[in-house]
């Protein structure tokens, strides 16, 4: 199921688990249709068909980092839609892909900005669109409702997936540059308001070394 999250943004559900968490990723409708991420390797299919119905074919696909539930329906969205492809440098898991473009800190890709957020992975990088107000964070932050609080919030990832939690937590300083409404994460909820206002008081709680 796609949900409109923003204006012309859409939340596309790839899969639900036993326990009800819910992998997705996300598309951006425009001059240039992105998609971010492809999700896992067995829920490709249901990726296509979900972008078939909401009558949107990519031209791009943009890559926040490696991990199996980002990237495993790479190559059958590449083979499906023939998109230009984007990935992060040093992400181990994308550098037997011959095709696609290296992403490195500050590259624009259409009117997003890629931003170097490493600690989750080494490559991991988030894409903010601050003229339309939204920010894709990857994994550099979940949604607060994943960790058992109110949803609207953001929470670090837990340590035991994350290379590098400290760094991780640290890399969020870089996103305070930005301003966006709209935070979107992969797991739990994202945020759809005052998101950058949110993120930063995160970051910036007082007692933080």
């Amino acid at each position: 199921m796609a949900t409109e999250i923003a204006a012309d943004v859409y939340d596309v559900t790839t899969r639900r688990d036993d326990t009800g968490r819910r992998y997705r990723a996300f598309v951006v409708d425009g001059d240039r249709p992105t998609l971010f991420d492809a999700g896992h390797p067995g829920t490709a299919d249901t990726l296509v068909s979900e972008l078939d119905e909401l009558g949107v074919e990519p031209e791009r696909l943009v890559v926040t980092h490696g991990d199996a539930d980002h990237v495993g329906g790479v190559d059958r969205i590449v083979e499906r839609y023939d998109v230009e492809l984007f990935a992060p440098e040093g992400e181990d898991t994308m550098t037997d892909r011959t095709a696609g473009t290296v992403v490195e800190d500050g590259d624009r890709i259409g009117s997003f900005t890629a931003v170097h957020t490493p600690g989750h992975t080494a490559g991991h990088t988030a894409y903010v669109d601050e003229d339309r107000g939204v920010a894709v964070l990857g994994d550099a932050v979940f949604g607060s409702d994943l960790r058992g609080l109110p949803a609207g919030h953001f929470v670090l990832p837990p340590a035991v997936y994350s290379e590098d939690v400290t760094l991780a937590d640290e890399s969020l300083e870089r996103l305070l540059d930005y301003e966006f409404d709209v935070g979107l994460v992969y797991h739990g909820s994202s945020v759809t308001g005052d998101a950058s206002d949110k993120l930063r008081r995160f970051v910036d709680f007082p007692g933080r070394p």
